[in-house]
């Protein structure tokens, strides 16, 4: 997910999406766990998107 798409976002959304996206990476985990991730370049992508979510969040609070 792009920033600007994020920014885009209220703050209710975005953490909605956070735990929505966390959710994903735990699930991932426990698959790559098992061996049945077939793109384990996806776990990188998810932690990015989670870390660029919590930024913006972090800063639409502030502002607020």
């Amino acid at each position: 997910m792009k920033a600007k798409e994020v920014r885009d976002l209220s703050i209710e959304e975005l953490e909605k999406k956070i735990r929505d996206v966390s959710d994903e990476l735990l699930q991932l985990r426990l698959r790559k766990q098992t061996g049945q991730v077939e793109a384990p370049h996806q776990l990188n992508l998810l932690r990015k998107d989670i870390a660029r979510m919590n930024t913006i969040l972090t800063q639409k609070k502030q502002a607020a």
